[in-house]
């Protein structure tokens, strides 16, 4: 990862940028001033935290060198672990200097859907629901489950999560995709190893300003029961919306409320950003043809199998990076998978 943040570059950058802040007909263009307004907070936060990082390794030196010198082991023992902490900050803004997206700042929307593998498949999406819940409150997102829809027996046959924090959509932009596991089935009296698969989609919250234009005639508005995994998940009331755009056939639920109509709310802004993200995909594929990312990101294609049987094994297939702690990743320590997509060229 050499090269990938460049302070003398970013300095310029700001320098740029805060001309054009200054420009008194730059608010003539209010669109044109947001996005200024916005990378330049962005580039000033990352200014900021680098400088962060530089001091606190510059102080850390010097406070070790005293306390090395007056034989004071515990002040040296306390400097180590910050250094440990400032590390982890490091490599963690060292990952998010790889974000390039507009949207990548922004929080988003994990879909999961269970697939091939009858009552299995519906558990292993449970799975990663909690995987991914769980992988959130490590790095300190909201997490909010939008929709649920329970598998007949067991698990999950689909669910919305909305992770928000600074940066969500960044870090889970990759998890798009089939996931497979492989068990000795708990739902199976023959005790046979089971294959089953879930797939994953990840969208980008828009921000308010982002305009999206969707026709009252091109919408299809339904309410319903709630339906889910229990009162921590939803209410179950008669407040649910769906809402289906009939031009793309995007469908998208709400259930998360007792009110009607905030669920209604909530449901128009999955919408829009469904809507923002497809466009964004379109105009990705006719930059990068060859690449062909829209069919890496379809959920025909596979990206990790969780073996659990007759081995213990979690493989990324796009980087090859594993790890044979299956209870951990599952316990949302998956930031070593998602970093290995994130900077694999």
């Amino acid at each position: 990862m050499g090269g990938v943040f460049d302070v003398a570059s970013l300095k310029l950058q700001l320098e740029a940028l805060e001309e054009k802040a200054q420009d008194p007909d730059l608010w003539n263009d209010k669109k044109l001033a947001q996005k200024v307004m916005k990378e330049k907070s962005i580039l000033q936060e990352k200014y900021e935290r680098f400088l962060q990082i530089e001091n606190g390794v510059k102080d850390s030196k010097e406070y070790l060198e005293l306390a090395q010198a007056e034989g004071d082991e515990g002040v040296v023992k306390d400097i180590e672990k910050s250094l440990m902490a400032l590390k982890k900050f490091a490599n963690d803004f060292e990952i998010e200097c790889v974000f390039s997206g507009e949207n990548d700042i922004n929080g988003c929307f994990v879909d999961l859907n269970a697939g091939a593998g009858g009552t299995d498949s519906c558990d292993f999406a449970l799975m990663l629901m909690r995987m991914y819940e769980r992988f959130a409150g490590k790095r300190g997102f909201g997490v909010e489950v939008v929709n649920i829809l329970d598998g007949e027996e067991a698990g999950i046959r689909s669910a919305t999560l909305r992770i928000f924090g600074k940066y969500a959509y960044g870090w889970l932009k990759n998890e798009i995709g089939v996931h497979r596991l492989v068990r000795i089935s708990p739902f199976n009296s023959s005790g046979k190893r089971q294959t089953s698969f879930a797939s994953i989609w990840v969208y980008p919250e828009i921000d308010d300003e982002v305009e999206i234009e969707i026709l009252e005639k091109d919408l299809r508005v339904d309410t319903f029961r709630a339906s889910g995994a229990g009162g921590q998940h939803v209410n179950k009331t008669d407040s649910a919306v769906r809402m289906t755009h009939i031009p793309s056939g995007i469908v998208v639920q709400c259930q998360s409320d007792r009110s009607q109509i905030r669920n209604r709310a909530q449901c128009m802004k999955m919408l829009k950003s469904r809507l923002h993200d497809a466009e964004m995909q379109k105009k990705q594929d006719a930059a990068n043809v060859a690449e062909n990312a829209k069919t890496e990101n379809s959920f025909g294609y596979q990206i990790r199998s969780y073996v659990l049987h007759p081995y213990q094994l979690v493989k990324d297939l796009r980087t090859s990076f594993e790890s044979g702690n299956i209870q951990a990743v599952l316990d949302g320590e998956i930031e070593d998978f998602i970093k290995a997509s994130l900077t694999k060229k």
